[in-house]
C-alpha cells in the first residue's frame, strides 16, 4: 500500500482531496472530483484501464479525527463498491443513514460494538423522528432542498434533545431542560445512472450521516461570546453605557437575561473598596436586558442579603454556577427567590466584576425556559467577561473622577455670584459639554468700574482646568492693583512665562514637562462715568457690541499673541464707546464664526439687548447648534448704563489750606441726603480730610474730589501730580505721617490709579446690611 492515500474524504463521504495518482488511474481531475460525493465519483466507471492492466481494489481505512483515506492496489473491481459500504455501514463512527424519496430510512449503520438490532429498529422511520429534533420541520425542509436539487447539503447544524418527543416543549416538564445536543447533518442525494454519458438518473433516495457537533458547537458560542465582549464593551468612558454594551454582547447570544449591578459610589469616581464587599454596601442596577421585564428597574438600588449566591459571590471573589431548584434561598431573601422562580429561571451564573482586588460590582446572567443550561465549563468564561467588562468599567470611573475633579474647579472659574453694580448688569451661558476650556470673570474695581474678563487654554483635561486656575489668580491679583488694561495684560505674558519655565524644569516623567502652554486672555474695564470700555486682547477674539438699536459690531480691538508664544509683541488697548443700554458680548473663540458675520446666529440672537439678559442668553443657546465643538463654549453678557446722578458727587476744590475744611462740609451734606451718618460719617469725613490734605500738600492742582455710592462708598481725590504716596509708620511724638495709616485703618480698601495728566488716590467702605438698608429706595440699583 502506497504511503499517501490517493483520495480522503471526510466524514460525510465527500471529497476533500484527490491526489495526481488517482488523476492518473480514475481519469478524473481534481477539480471535476473535489467536493463530489465519492460513491457518485467512482460510482461511473471512472477509472481508466487497459486490456493488459489489472483492475484496481480499494483500501479504505481511518486516518484520524473524521477523515478516511483510500489507498488503490491491484484487487477486483468488485471490492470497491464493498469497501464502501463496509466504510459507511459496519466501520462508521457517525451515523449513515440511508432514505427513500419519503424520507424514511432503509438501512442504517451499524455504530462499533453494537448489534444489528438496532439498525434493524430505525428501518421504516422518518428521519425527522430520529434524535428528538427540536426543530423537525427545518430538517424535513432541509432534506427535501436536497432532494429535489440534488445539491448536496454539506454540515447543516440542527439542534436535538435525545429522548424528547420531536418539536415537543420543554420548560413546562422539568426545572432544568433535557441536555440539548447539536448534530451536524450531511445530505447526499443518490440517483440510478444507466450509463456513463447519462447526467442525472432515477432518484433513489438519500444518504445522510450525522455528527455530534455539541462540544464544538458550544466552543465556539463561548469564544463568540468573548469575542463580541473584546470588541464592544468598553468603547466609551461611560460607565452606564459600558455596561449596557456588556448585557448588549451577552443577551440573547450566550444568555436569557443579564444584569450588571454597580458599586453606586463608582459612578461618583470613587475608588472600589478592596473585597471582600461588605452586604451593607448600595449597589445601583446599572443595565438589565432580557425577558420577562425587570421587577426592578434599571437605576434602583439594593443591598444584598446574607445567605445568597450574590453575597457569597461578591465575599470569596469568585465566578460561580448556581443551579436554581429547589426551595433556593427563599428563606433568606424570599422576593429574590419569588422573581426568579416567576421568570423560569433554571441556571444563574455570577461573576464578580474586580480589578487590582477592588470591588466594582457584580455580574448576574440567567438561563431560562427552554435554553440549554449552563454547566461549569462556562464558569471560566463568565470570569474572563467580567475581568474584561470591569476594566472598561474601571476606565470609565477613572474619567469620571477627573471629570468631577475638572468640574469642581472650572465651577470656581465661572462668577459665583453677580455682583450688584449701579452701571453694569451681567449674565453669562456656559453650553452644555464635559470639555470646557474657557473661564469668565466680572471683577469691580475701584470707582464704580467693573472689569470684564474672558480667557481660554488650548489644552484639555485636568491640566486644562489647573492652567485656568493659574491664569485667573493672576489675572484677579492683577486687577486688584487697579492696572490699565494693557498694563495687566502684559503682566499676565509674563506669568504665562513663568509658568512655562516652571513646566520645562519639572522631571521628564511628568507629563506636562515641556508641554506648551497656549492660552488667550481678553480683559475690558467699563467706566460708567465717561460711558468707555477699554478693552485689551492677548490671542482673543474681540467682543460684541449691540447698540440699544440692535446694530452690531465687532469692537476695533488689537489683538496680541497667544499667551506663551514665543514671539510676543506690545499690546495695545482700544476705547470703546459704549450707549447707555448698550449690550457687550465677550465669548469663546469657537463661538466667533457665530459672532462676526453680519448673518450670524449669535447676532440674531442678540438683536434685542432691551430684553432681560437671561433671556438673552437662552436664545443664544436655542439658537447655536447642537455641535461637539461648541461643547463648554461659554457667553459673557454685559449691559452698560451710565453712572445715575443721584449715586455720586463731584467737586473741584481750591488748592489751599482750606480744601480739607470745604471737602468735609460738602461731605457731610451729601451724607446726609444719603441718610449715612454715625461712625460711617465720621470715618468718611475723617478720610476725605486726610486725603484732601495730601493733595494739597504734595500734589499738583487742580484737586477734584469724587464721592460714589455703589457696592460701597468710594472717596477718590484726583490731581495733577503722578508722585505716589506711601504710608508711613510715624514715631509717638511725630506730628505728621499718619494720614495714610489712618485711611488704612477706617477703610476697607484704599490704592492709587495712574493717569497720563495725575493720579487718583481712592478709598472704599463697606456697607453694613443695617446702614445700606437706609439708603432711600429710588437710591437702590435699578433691577432688572
Amino acid at each position: 500500500m502506497a504511503d499517501a492515500p490517493l483520495v480522503v474524504v471526510d466524514s460525510s463521504g465527500v471529497v476533500t482531496c484527490w491526489s495526481s495518482g488517482a488523476e492518473q488511474r480514475f481519469g478524473l481531475s481534481a477539480a471535476d472530483a473535489a467536493g463530489r460525493p465519492v460513491a457518485d465519483v467512482l460510482a461511473g466507471k471512472a477509472w481508466r484501464r487497459t486490456p493488459d492492466e489489472a483492475v484496481p481494489g480499494l483500501w479504505v481505512e481511518p486516518l484520524g479525527g473524521t477523515d478516511w483515506g483510500i489507498w488503490a492496489s491491484d484487487g477486483d473491481v468488485g471490492a470497491v463498491g464493498q469497501a464502501l459500504l463496509d466504510m459507511m455501514f459496519l466501520q462508521a463512527y457517525m451515523p449513515v443513514r440511508v432514505l427513500d424519496t419519503e424520507l424514511r430510512v432503509v438501512r442504517a449503520s451499524v455504530p462499533p460494538g453494537t448489534g444489528s438490532d438496532e439498525a434493524d429498529g430505525l428501518r421504516g422511520r422518518l428521519f425527522t423522528e430520529l434524535s428528538g429534533f427540536e426543530e423537525p420541520e427545518a430538517v424535513d425542509a432541509f432534506l427535501r432542498e436536497v432532494l429535489d436539487t440534488g445539491v448536496p447539503g454539506i454540515r447543516r447544524v440542527f439542534h436535538a434533545r435525545p429522548g424528547a418527543a420531536p418539536g415537543a416543549p420543554h420548560p413546562g416538564r422539568c426545572p432544568v431542560p433535557a441536555e440539548r445536543r447539536s448534530l451536524s447533518v450531511t445530505a447526499l442525494r443518490l440517483e440510478e445512472r444507466r450509463g456513463e454519458q447519462e447526467r442525472e438518473g432515477t432518484v433513489l433516495g438519500i444518504a445522510a450521516s450525522m455528527i455530534d457537533v455539541t462540544d464544538e458547537t458550544r466552543l465556539r458560542r463561548r469564544e463568540a461570546t468573548l469575542t463580541a465582549v473584546r470588541e464592544n464593551v468598553g468603547t466609551t468612558l461611560d460607565i452606564e453605557t459600558t455596561c449596557h454594551e456588556l448585557v448588549d454582547a451577552l443577551v440573547p447570544a450566550y444568555a436569557d437575561v443579564g444584569v450588571v449591578e454597580i458599586v453606586e459610589s463608582l459612578l461618583r469616581g470613587e475608588a472600589p473598596q478592596p473585597g471582600p464587599m461588605l452586604g451593607d454596601v448600595p449597589l445601583r442596577r446599572a443595565a438589565y436586558k432580557g425577558l420577562p421585564p425587570p421587577a426592578r428597574r434599571v437605576g434602583d438600588i439594593r443591598t444584598l442579603v446574607d445567605g445568597t449566591p450574590y453575597q457569597q459571590a461578591l465575599s470569596d471573589l469568585r465566578a460561580r454556577l448556581v443551579p436554581l431548584t429547589g426551595e433556593l434561598w427563599a428563606d433568606v431573601d424570599p422576593e429574590q427567590a419569588r422573581v426568579i422562580r416567576a421568570a423560569g429561571s433554571h441556571t444563574l451564573l455570577l461573576a464578580p466584576l474586580t480589578l487590582h482586588g477592588g470591588v466594582l460590582g457584580l455580574v448576574s446572567l440567567y438561563r431560562s425556559g427552554d435554553s440549554e443550561p449552563f454547566t461549569e465549563d462556562d464558569i471560566p468564561v463568565a470570569a474572563a467577561v467580567a475581568s474584561r467588562a470591569a476594566l472598561g468599567i474601571d476606565n470609565a470611573r477613572r474619567y469620571v473622577h477627573e471629570y468631577t475633579v475638572v468640574s469642581a474647579l472650572r465651577r470656581a472659574l465661572l462668577p459665583q455670584r453677580q455682583a450688584e453694580q449701579p452701571a453694569v448688569q451681567t449674565e453669562h451661558l456656559v453650553l452644555p459639554g464635559r470639555d470646557s476650556t474657557n473661564w469668565i470673570d466680572t471683577i469691580s474695581l475701584p470707582g464704580a468700574r467693573t472689569a470684564l474678563v474672558i480667557g481660554e487654554v488650548t489644552e484639555h483635561g485636568i491640566h486644562a482646568a489647573t492652567a485656568l486656575g493659574q491664569l485667573r489668580t493672576v489675572v484677579q491679583a492683577l486687577a486688584a492693583l487697579d492696572l490699565e488694561p494693557d498694563e495687566l495684560i502684559a503682566r499676565v505674558y509674563d506669568s504665562a512665562a513663568m509658568l512655562m519655565q516652571e513646566r520645562n524644569q519639572l522631571p521628564p516623567e511628568d507629563p506636562l514637562h515641556r508641554r506648551p502652554l497656549a492660552a488667550s486672555c481678553l480683559y475690558a474695564v467699563y467706566d460708567p462715568f465717561s460711558e468707555t470700555c477699554v478693552v485689551a486682547s492677548a490671542g482673543h477674539p474681540a467682543p460684541l457690541v449691540v447698540a440699544p438699536d440692535g446694530t452690531a459690531s465687532v469692537a476695533d480691538v488689537p489683538v496680541g499673541p497667544l499667551l506663551g508664544a514665543e514671539d510676543r509683541e506690545p499690546v495695545a488697548a482700544a476705547t470703546v464707546p459704549l450707549r447707555e443700554g448698550s449690550l457687550l458680548a465677550l465669548s469663546s473663540t469657537v463661538l466667533r464664526d457665530y459672532a462676526e458675520p453680519p448673518s450670524g446666529v449669535l447676532r440674531r440672537a442678540l438683536a434685542h439687548p432691551e430684553r432681560p439678559l437671561s433671556h438673552l442668553c437662552e436664545a443664544a443657546a436655542a439658537a447655536l447648534p447642537d455641535a461637539p465643538g461648541l461643547q463648554g463654549a461659554v457667553l459673557l453678557l454685559a449691559r452698560t448704563r451710565a453712572m445715575p446722578p443721584d449715586r455720586f458727587a463731584a467737586w473741584e476744590l481750591p488748592h489751599d489750606t482750606s480744601a480739607p475744611a470745604t471737602a468735609r462740609h460738602l461731605v457731610a451734606e451729601r451724607l446726609a441726603a444719603w441718610n449715612l451718618g454715625g461712625e460711617t460719617g465720621d470715618a468718611t469725613e475723617l478720610i476725605v480730610s486726610e486725603l484732601v490734605t495730601n493733595a494739597v500738600r504734595y500734589g499738583s492742582p487742580p484737586v477734584k474730589l469724587r464721592l460714589i455710592l455703589d457696592r460701597g462708598l468710594t472717596c477718590e481725590i484726583w490731581d495733577g501730580s503722578t508722585t505716589a504716596p506711601h504710608m508711613k509708620y510715624a514715631g509717638a511724638v511725630d506730628e505728621s505721617g499718619r494720614g495714610l495709616f489712618i485711611i488704612s485703618q477706617l477703610a476697607t480698601l484704599w490704592g492709587t490709579r495712574y493717569a497720563p495728566q495725575g493720579k487718583t488716590v481712592w478709598s472704599e467702605q463697606t456697607l453694613s446690611p443695617e446702614v445700606s438698608s437706609d439708603v432711600p429706595s429710588d437710591m437702590s440699583p435699578d433691577e432688572e
